[in-house]
């Protein structure tokens, strides 16, 4: 339990409440996310998903370029309940969508022509015709999503987990939805489309009829966007350093892989992210807003604090990464047709990576501290890994060497973000050595399932 400061019975009841919820919708979302995969990966082919992942990260490449950190801005800010401060900010997001709308434009014809004169090698991802109409059609939902109202972003801000819990979950199911009813009537890569358009509706309709909050209006407060420029330049480098650290695996394989392969290697990494996606909730979700209250209002009962989240989300991240090394294949197998049996031991390679969770809580932290251009340094040593030991495996190995450089390219930051966690005092070694055991009895419920698995499936 924590020991926070002026409020300490508020604080702890608001983190039980928030990671239950959050819990819950990872449970929730998962379920729904797995279902609607193993049936839309049962009415499209592979290749469709290697398409439209790439389409993705072009995507969510030209928002994190362009990321200023509104949550965490508004998490740590003093003014981050001051109606003016979230309408700028509102103002801001919506200015975005339409900007970045046009840049998505321009980079599909940049594709289109590209793949017209043969500047893509034949067989890759970036040469398929369906690419660039996808990339433009899809970039739309980027000026849907800037209208989403900031009372989602107070709501983090206060712990406020349960109803943007349910709002994330009843807007994945519309988006599913959507892309069924679609593939039933037309199996194309359109289906997966118009899950996007979906989801993007439904979640900007109930961010604002169905939480409390500033009710946003067009306004403009030039403190408050001097503010959010100030501590978003060093979050639009975190930004897009990380976008290119985390998502340059594809792009890259993109490159070297048909659509095909893209699209198995893309299973693969969704399995992994399901499991990322509840290390993150606990740490965007609930450890990183009550580190930043824990904060502002005591700082002298940070470190205590953080030695119990940091414990905490560590042992999830040991146990899965036991788990996922030990039974990819297994799972794999058992979830989805023979077309993704690859998936498998693609999936064993890249959980390595969860190994890594316990330093992510400490980049989160050095937001706290304000001191967002640590986390810049950390994802550039990350991408020059990536850059250098990935196209260097796959010549040398072919595709399990990419993977592999990908992992090796992970591990890299890890002496930065000790050294900071240091400096900042996160560092105990005796908590984190107490943590790593775990690994084990996670690769052995890994071999029990696939053992259970082999002797009554």
């Amino acid at each position: 339990m924590l020991n926070p400061p002026s409020n300490p019975v508020s604080l702890k009841r608001r983190v039980l409440a928030a990671g239950s919820w959050s819990l819950a919708g990872f449970a929730a979302g998962n379920v729904v996310r797995l279902a609607s995969s193993l049936l839309l990966t049962r009415l499209l082919v592979p290749d469709m998903f290697g398409v439209m992942g790439v389409a993705g990260i072009i995507l969510i490449g030209l928002q994190l370029f362009s990321d200023i950190g509104l949550l965490p801005n508004i998490i740590q800010s003093p003014r981050g309940g001051d109606p003016a401060f979230l309408n700028t900010a509102w103002v801001i997001e919506i200015l975005r969508g339409f900007v970045l709308w046009s840049a998505a434009l321009v980079v599909s014809l940049i594709v289109l022509e590209g793949g017209r004169f043969g500047l893509f090698p034949a067989h890759s991802v970036y040469a398929d015709p369906r690419l660039p109409y996808v990339i433009a059609v899809s970039s739309f939902t980027i000026v849907i999503g800037g209208f989403q109202s900031t009372k989602l972003l107070e709501a983090r801000r206060n712990l406020i987990v349960g109803r943007i819990t349910l709002i994330d979950l009843i807007a994945q199911a519309a988006g599913v939805a959507c892309a069924l009813a679609w593939a039933f009537a037309d199996r194309s890569i359109w289906a997966l489309v118009s899950n996007w358009f979906g989801l993007g509706l439904t979640k900007v309709i109930l961010s604002h009829f169905w939480l409390p909050g500033n009710r946003n209006r067009w306004a403009w407060d030039k403190a408050a966007f001097n503010e959010i420029v100030h501590f978003g330049k060093w979050i639009f480098l975190s930004s897009a350093l990380g976008f290119l650290a985390i998502n340059s695996d594809r792009l890259l394989l993109g490159n070297f892989v048909s659509p095909t392969v893209l699209g198995i290697y893309f299973i693969a990494f969704n399995v992994l992210g399901m499991v990322d996606q509840m290390v993150s909730k606990l740490i965007v979700d609930l450890s990183f807003p009550a580190l930043s209250e824990v904060s502002r209002e005591r700082p002298d009962a940070f470190s205590k604090n953080y030695g119990q989240f940091d414990l905490a989300v560590t042992s999830v991240g040991y146990l899965c990464a036991g788990a996922l090394m030990a039974s990819g294949n297994t799972l794999i197998d058992l979830l989805y047709d023979p077309r993704y049996h690859d998936a498998g031991w693609m999936l064993q390679i890249i959980s390595v990576v969860l190994l890594v969770v316990p330093f992510r809580l400490a980049t989160q932290c050095f937001l706290v501290f304000g001191a967002p251009q640590i986390y810049s340094h950390v994802q550039g040593i990350r991408l020059i890994g990536l850059l250098l030991f990935m196209p260097a495996g796959f010549y040398l190995f072919g595709l399990p060497g990419a993977l592999w450089g990908n992992v090796l390219s992970v591990f890299m930051s890890a002496p930065l973000i000790v050294v900071h966690m240091r400096k900042y005092g996160l560092l105990d070694l005796r908590r984190e050595l107490l943590a790593l055991p775990l690994v084990v009895p996670g690769l052995i419920a890994g071999e029990l399932f696939t053992v259970a698995v082999r002797h009554f499936w």
